[in-house]
């Protein structure tokens, strides 16, 4: 594994992803072509980071460490850093530029195709883990559950894992 290529992949997926899980497409395209990760590794970084405080983006850094363990936690974090501190930098530009339609409109282009390739890269991770009925049932619960916003991420991993439990075991 080429580590300078490693830190590429992440540094190029956190520079033009908009935050949060905005890198997932990128990451999972990527790492998945290189043989570097496989789903399961996708799925084990995103729940870490849902449980874990601080930023919903530090899913990135589990996935690095297991793909490289310490060395790939480390360079996922310094390109997970790089881009806020372009961002500093950028502002100030953007600040003179952002009322023109021109910039808006790259803007909202630029979210839109970011939420569908994250809509993609979901149904990916489904088709990958939801095998029979139960699993469909238990994901589709805690969709309901997560769209509903008044049960927290918690309450919802907690109970999507006892219905695991209590259904596979």
């Amino acid at each position: 594994m080429n580590l300078l290529e490693f830190l590429w992949l992440f540094l190029k997926a956190s520079l033009f992803s908009t935050g949060g899980l905005g890198n997932l497409p990128f990451l999972h395209q990527d790492l998945l072509a290189l043989g570097w990760a496989a789903e399961a590794d996708f799925l084990t970084a995103l729940a870490v980071g849902q449980v874990s405080p601080g930023p919903t983006g530090l899913w990135s850094v589990s996935l690095g460490y297991l793909i490289y363990g310490l060395p790939g936690a480390l360079l996922a974090l310094l390109a997970l850093t790089l881009p806020p501190l372009l961002v500093l930098g950028v502002q100030a530009v953007y600040n003179r530029l952002e009322g023109r339609p021109v910039v808006q409109n790259f803007t909202r282009g630029l979210s839109l195709g970011v939420i569908g390739l994250t809509l993609a890269v979901t149904f990916s991770l489904a088709q990958a883990s939801v095998t029979d009925w139960r699993a469909a049932l238990i994901t589709g619960a805690a969709l309901v559950a997560g769209l509903n916003r008044r049960v927290p991420v918690i309450v919802i991993l907690a109970v999507g894992a006892l219905a695991g439990w209590l259904f596979f075991r």
